[in-house]
């Protein structure tokens, strides 16, 4: 299919300079909390919310509640490819600040809706509008450095860490004044980042970088085609897929194993997560900055798959509650690995693919958020339950180990795990 071509300049431009981006910057990290935050908010009232709309108990609440989780992650797998080759086109600034105004917009009608297809069409809305986090990865990889671009790929991975960590909570303290409370509240969130936006984000793709948009390399699988012919980048993209997976064991299971293994109760899961959470924006937001100017990206990420090996082998062999936040900062360490890789691969590609790239990754991580849950889920099952001929409770994490081992020898033995650092 024909592309849509983008205007083309008489001459040159190029992006600004990383310094005094500090408000712009912000507003992309902004953009991906919201997104990180987007995906917990409605987690607490979900139950009440869909009941209120179908008049329907809360078995079949549930059933209608993992719709809506699935939904929405299958939107950021479709659509992260094709905001990201739109920011390839034109720019990384449209394509955010139309994203900020459509979730803006869809978190009120969330709020509104009395019926629950209405609900659902908002939440694929909200899924579409959210598949941004390949745009502002593209905008970071913009204004880095070759040698910056892990360090500030790591501030993303800490802006969604903490949207991982708020969004649950914010949603569960609104839901206190009615169901409808949090939609408006990150309504009113998206639209003052989309405000500040308008005033401070400048575009930060050079006009002789940008492509045409071709709808047959905006979908997941002709974008994947793409990426993977560039040399080196192939086994990286598997590497930081099975990571992926492997890392979606600790939000699917960690309230179940904490439940079945220590016996806690919400406060104490709740507890454990935050400390997780604030533990993984800390490596993410600061220390990988140091680690990787220190010892280089491909260290990194060997290091961060050791850190999280430790972690899970520890998560699945532990007998006592203190053990588990002991392990926690290994698990932390672990999330050196996805924004090293991130730097790797964005090195490997060149300047006018940066967002079909981030739109590829984006959508391997939204294929996991789909895949994990059903494997990780399945394995507490066959292990946790009464009847169980073996009972162990952290097999989950287990089984991430072995995903996360096979990570380290695939990068190990790939071009890029071969390269000096």
């Amino acid at each position: 299919m024909s592309g849509i071509s983008a205007p083309t300049p008489p001459r040159p431009v190029a992006p600004p300079p990383a310094r005094g981006m500090r408000l712009p910057v912000t507003v992309v990290l902004g953009t991906i909390l919201l997104d990180a935050i987007g995906i917990g908010l409605i987690l607490p009232v979900m139950p009440g919310l869909v009941m209120e709309v179908t008049g329907q108990g809360l078995a079949q609440a549930a059933l209608w509640g993992g719709l809506l989780t699935t939904s929405f992650a299958i939107m950021q797998f479709l659509f992260g490819p094709v905001l990201g080759n739109l920011s390839d086109a034109f720019g990384r600034r449209p394509v955010i600040l139309a994203s900020l105004a459509v979730m803006a917009v869809d978190y009120v009608v969330m709020g509104l809706a009395h019926t629950i297809w209405l609900l659902l069409a908002a939440r694929i809305v909200a899924g579409i509008a959210a598949s941004t986090h390949a745009t502002a990865m593209a905008f970071m990889a913009d204004i880095s450095r070759p040698e910056e671009k892990s360090a500030n790929f790591g501030l993303i991975g800490a802006a969604f860490g903490l949207g991982f960590v708020l969004g649950p909570a914010l949603g569960g303290l609104l839901g206190e004044f009615g169901t409808r409370a949090p939609f408006y509240a990150a309504a009113v969130l998206a639209g003052l980042n989309l405000i500040l936006g308008i005033v401070v984000l400048p575009e930060t793709l050079a006009r002789h970088n940008r492509r045409s948009f071709s709808w047959r390399r905006a979908n997941p699988l002709g974008a994947l085609r793409g990426v993977r012919s560039l040399p080196g980048l192939g086994p990286v993209l598997v590497v930081f897929f099975l990571g992926q997976v492997a890392f979606y064991v600790y939000p699917m299971i960690w309230a179940y194993y904490g439940r079945a293994q220590f016996d806690w109760g919400p406060g104490m899961i709740g507890v454990s997560l935050a400390t997780f959470g604030i533990a993984m924006a800390a490596v993410q937001g600061g220390l990988i900055r140091v680690v990787v100017a220190r010892v280089g990206d491909r260290v990194a990420v060997l290091a961060g798959l050791a850190a999280n090996a430790i972690a899970l082998l520890g998560f699945g062999l532990a007998q006592a509650g203190w053990m588990v936040f002991a392990l926690i900062p290994f698990a932390a360490l672990g999330g050196l690995t996805g924004p090293a890789l991130q730097g790797i691969m964005s090195r490997l590609a060149p300047d006018d693919r940066q967002g079909e790239l981030q739109g590829v990754l984006s959508s391997a991580s939204a294929l996991a958020t789909i895949l994990s849950p059903l494997i990780m889920t399945s394995i507490f099952n066959a292990f946790a339950a009464e009847d169980a001929v073996i009972r162990l409770a952290g097999a989950p994490f287990l089984l991430s180990l072995v995903l996360v081992l096979i990570c380290a020898g695939l990068f190990a033995a790939s071009r890029a795990g071969r390269a000096q650092p």
